[in-house]
Order: structure tokens, then C-alpha cells, then sequence
């Protein structure tokens, strides 16, 4: 009779252990159902979502490039580096490399001449190839505008009152050499939001480059996908840098995003920040493009990150005139597949050519 009692108490209690276990895995099954269904929705969403456009680009003047540092560099950095000069130091390669450029609607090179010197002093170049450089671009109407800079706190330090002046001065020497260089653009990479002495550099660098064109390599405007304050600009200090400069070219990539809709919606948005931002100024706005590869780094995924998105980005921003131009980065990393894709959007003013 105890030992029935006992079961009975036990069968009872199992029964009010089982009772709410069973309502858990109820609950349990309802909210999986529930995230399945959001998470359908979501990627339905994703699918239907076409942040891009397809349309063409208007004709922009100002488009540009950026190139390697064989084009115009010297002797040391062939040794060093281990390269072939007679894969650049040759007027047919320059020919067939400006040849194309030209084609393809590409007014402006930004040929590498990078890191400074530890003491300010921009990379020396070879002066003959320069001269042979620039005979030839001058034959297709192409302006070469050095890229010049360096590691923020390295090679490049603005608050450094003596590698600015031994930056600018060097900037004059090269000017004054090769009066047919339509310019400098200055590269200092990482370089935070906000910094005074950056604008400070590009005051100085303009009392050696009136009647040319001051470029800076800038960055874009903050994103919650990459929030990485080294390499975002606030909109307040692009325009601050835009009042210094005549050129803005605006490096629109190494988000890390790794959806491609989810780029080409932050490509439309940084466009029309920034046309905003910069049109009440006398600065050229010319929006950079990513042509190159370097996967598994973490900072860009080229399946996301490449010619075909960012226009499309642009292309969505409507943005008219409100630009001047677009710029790939980089020339080295280009195919035929690439320029396929860049002719689908950039279109060329039409001549008697």
C-alpha cells in the first residue's frame, strides 16, 4: 500500500514535469517558425531590393586613373623592387597605355610617386622618362598629376613643421622641372577626421602650385558598416579639405561589407552627400572606383567591392553634373572584362577624331 501511494505520488509529479517541458518545446518550435519566417522575409527582401541603376553616367571630362610607380619612378626603386624598366621606360609601352586610357574616355593619370622620404622629400623620379611620359600623354590630351604621400606618422608627417617644408620644397623642385605635369596629388594614408595640420600641408603645398591643380586622395564620409574613424571624413571636414584643394577624388571602397546591394546603396549615398557637401565650393569632385582584387584581406571583397557595383551606386545617385568625373583605382589590376565593364557606364564626348 506505501509502495502504491508512492507511485502514485511519483506518477503525479512525473506528469507535472512533463506538462511544462511539452509547453516549452511548443514555445520553443513557435519562435523558430517565427525567425524562419523573418528570416525569409529578409532575404525576399534582399532579392526584390535593386538599390542600383543601370543607366548610363552623363560625360564626364575629368575622369582619371591611378598608376604605378614603374611609369615615373627611378632607378633605386626598379633595383629594390626588382622590376623591369623596359616594361615602362619604352615610348611604344607609354603609347599603347595612354592609347587605351584615351579610348576609354580617361583625361587624368595619377602616376605613383610614393612613400615620401623619412625627412619630407617626395620619391625622386627618373627626369628623362618623365619628359618621355608626358610627350606622349600630351599627344592624347591626358594630364599627369604625380600621386604623392605616405604613411600617416611614417613617411608622412603633417604635424612636423620640417617635413612639411622639406615635402613642399621638393613638390616645387619637381613643378619647376617638369612644367608640363598638371599638378600633385597628395595620398596620406590613414588620416583622421579632423585634422589641422593636413589643412595646414595643403596651404603650404599651394603656394608652390597656383595656375595647377592641388589634388587630395580623400576619404568618405562615416558608415556604421565600417566604423573605422582613421579612413571616414565627417562631411563638415570634406568640405573643410574641399576649401584647400582644387580636387577632391573621394576613394569609395575598403568598406568590408560583404553584401553587394548593401555597397552599391552606400555608393548611391556617399554620392549625393558628397555632391551636396563639395558644390558650393570651386573644388572638382571626382568620385574613386575599385578595380582591384585583394581578397581575404578583410577590409574588401572584390565580388562586392568592384567597377560594376560602384557605378551602379552612382549611377542611382542621379547625380548629373554634380560630379566631374569618376577614378579607377587602380590600372594595374584592369582587364579586358573591367573595361567592358567601365564602357557599359562611362560615355566618351563625342569627336571629330
Amino acid at each position: 500500500m506505501e509502495i502504491r501511494k508512492s507511485f502514485n505520488k511519483w506518477n503525479f509529479g512525473r506528469k507535472t514535469i512533463v506538462i511544462p517541458l511539452q509547453k516549452i518545446g511548443k514555445s520553443i518550435l513557435r519562435i523558430i517558425t517565427a525567425l524562419a519566417i523573418i528570416f525569409g522575409v529578409l532575404i525576399c527582401g534582399y532579392w526584390i531590393w535593386q538599390p542600383g541603376s543601370n543607366a548610363p553616367l552623363p560625360v564626364y571630362t575629368d575622369n582619371a586613373i591611378w598608376l604605378g610607380h614603374g611609369w615615373l619612378g627611378d632607378d633605386v626603386w626598379f633595383r629594390s623592387n626588382n622590376r623591369d624598366t623596359t616594361l615602362f621606360r619604352d615610348e611604344n609601352k607609354c603609347q599603347v597605355l595612354l592609347q587605351r586610357l584615351h579610348d576609354n574616355g580617361i583625361a587624368t593619370v595619377y602616376p605613383h610617386l610614393c612613400p615620401a622620404q623619412l625627412n619630407g622629400r617626395i620619391a625622386p623620379c627618373d627626369n628623362e622618362q618623365v619628359e618621355r611620359f608626358l610627350d606622349v600623354a600630351a599627344q592624347h590630351g591626358v594630364k599627369v598629376i604625380p600621386w604623392i604621400g605616405g604613411v600617416f606618422g611614417e613617411s608622412a608627417r603633417p604635424a612636423d613643421k620640417k617635413w612639411r617644408s622639406n615635402f613642399v620644397s621638393s613638390v616645387d623642385e619637381l613643378l619647376k622641372k617638369h612644367p608640363r605635369l598638371a599638378g600633385v596629388q597628395v595620398n596620406i594614408e590613414p588620416m583622421p577626421s579632423e585634422n589641422n595640420d593636413f589643412l595646414l600641408l595643403l596651404d603650404e603645398l599651394r603656394t608652390v602650385t597656383s595656375g595647377r591643380i592641388l589634388s587630395v586622395a580623400a576619404y568618405p564620409p562615416p558608415t556604421r558598416w565600417h566604423p573605422v574613424s582613421d579612413v571616414h571624413w565627417d562631411l563638415s571636414y570634406i568640405r573643410q579639405v574641399a576649401c584647400h584643394c582644387d580636387q577632391l577624388a573621394v576613394m569609395m571602397y575598403d568598406t568590408a561589407i560583404p553584401l553587394e546591394k548593401i555597397y552599391i546603396d552606400l555608393v548611391k549615398r556617399w554620392t549625393k552627400e558628397l555632391s551636396e557637401t563639395v558644390q558650393s565650393t570651386e573644388c572638382r569632385l571626382i568620385l574613386g572606383i575599385p578595380a582591384y582584387e585583394d581578397a581575404d584581406v578583410g577590409y574588401h571583397h572584390p565580388k562586392v567591392e568592384n567597377i560594376t557595383s560602384a557605378m551602379k551606386g552612382i549611377s542611382s545617385a542621379k547625380p548629373e553634373r554634380a560630379i566631374n568625373g569618376i577614378a579607377i583605382y587602380c590600372e594595374w589590376e584592369m582587364n579586358e572584362r573591367k573595361w567592358k565593364e567601365w564602357q557599359r557606364y562611362a560615355r566618351r564626348e563625342k569627336t571629330n577624331e
